[in-house]
């Protein structure tokens, strides 16, 4: 077990991926909602754009700060010098690299749906049968199961360093996370309890 493994941030966020199917079926029944308004290639690309360029753009240049819960966020300087080094995993180009394949692979995912719509038809009857509700429907789904995939699978790379590479990697400093980072919500002092921090910091990593 490597020692970074005891932050609970990482896992709680890695847990996240449960929800990636949730909203992905629910991009699903809004693609199923009314008769196609726009050339196929059109909808898609809407849909598409909304869901995935957001979500990528920050991963690329300003990775989700994961030291974060629904609409709160550590303030920087709060950060220990163990959790600084973990962003600074985040910023490497390998996470980067999974971030486009996870994408592109999104892309695919998406284009899949789109054709296979007319199978949840029938259990997306109870919506109004507007082509534009469904739309909109299927971009703000697509955009948070773009997130709901992204952010966990970040994290999984970082679970997977060694633990030679964290020990060697510099933290970030607490001046530039705001600026490098996409901290969500309102700043405080301290998220977790008090007693689950003392916990993970008095806890031995076995090697």
């Amino acid at each position: 077990m490597r020692s970074f493994w005891s932050e609970p941030f990482l896992w709680i966020h890695f847990a996240g991926l449960a929800a990636f199917p949730i909203f992905l079926e629910i991009t699903w029944l809004g693609l199923a909602v009314g008769d196609p308004l726009l050339p196929v290639w059109l909808e898609i690309l809407l849909v598409a754009t909304v869901g995935i360029i957001p979500i990528l753009w920050m991963q690329l240049f300003r990775p989700f700060c994961i030291f974060s819960i629904v609409a709160v966020s550590a303030k920087p300087e709060k950060l220990s010098d163990r959790q600084r080094k973990i962003l600074t995993l985040f910023k490497s180009s390998s996470n980067q690299i999974v971030a486009v394949v996870a994408a592109v692979f999104l892309f695919w995912v998406l284009w899949q749906i789109y054709f296979a719509a007319p199978v949840v038809a029938t259990t997306a009857a109870f919506l109004p049968q507007w082509r534009i509700l469904g739309l909109f429907l299927a971009a703000g789904a697509f955009l948070a199961s773009n997130l709901f995939l992204q952010v966990p699978l970040s994290v999984a790379r970082v679970l997977l360093v060694k633990e030679s590479e964290f020990a060697a990697a510099e933290a970030y400093t607490s001046e530039k996370i705001s600026q490098n980072f996409t901290l969500p919500g309102w700043q405080v002092e301290q998220i977790l309890p008090l007693m689950i921090l003392e916990a993970e910091g008095s806890a031995t990593p076995l090697e």
